[in-house]
């Protein structure tokens, strides 16, 4: 399946199933999924990237585990919003993704999302060794929180 619009990604995910979310970093994939009611985003274990088809193996299982219908996946924009290696990369990634697993997915754009993630573990008085296990399902948390926001929205 291509990737969609937001709207067309609201349109194809059924209610009552949950969505992931991926914060794609180049050692690590943060991993988030929503509740049934698609409201709330909770960080899941983070995958230690190896080789692709290990780490797509790897997310299967995951998403299977928690009956996924749909995925976002956080673009890292520049604060300009142009693309760089980064964006180019997680394209790059999906592209060949999209090969492999049916579900719906889409962008959303993550600027400031791993900032917001290291900032709410903070606050929650978490350690630096466990932030450093953390900070990239935290951060696929707040990218997918804010994509079912959105979609709340649309929805309503």
């Amino acid at each position: 399946m291509p990737v969609l619009t937001l709207d067309e990604f609201a349109a194809t995910v059924p209610s009552g199933r949950t969505i992931a979310g991926f914060d794609l970093g180049t050692k690590t994939i943060g991993l988030a999924i929503s509740d049934l009611g698609q409201r709330f985003a909770t960080p899941r274990k983070v995958i230690a990237r190896t080789k692709f088809t290990a780490d797509v193996a790897a997310l299967q299982v995951a998403l299977a585990a928690d009956r996924v219908a749909g995925i976002v996946i956080g673009l890292p924009l520049n604060m300009d919003g142009s693309e760089g290696p980064r964006a180019q990369s997680t394209r790059a990634f999906v592209r060949n993704y999209v090969r492999l697993d049916e579900r719906p997915l889409m962008f959303w754009d993550e600027r400031l999302s791993t900032v917001a993630a290291e900032r709410g573990l903070l606050e929650a008085d978490v350690s630096r060794a466990k932030r450093a296990t953390r900070i990239d399902s935290a951060a696929a948390a707040f990218i997918l929180q804010g994509a079912l926001d959105r979609l709340t929205l649309l929805r309503s």
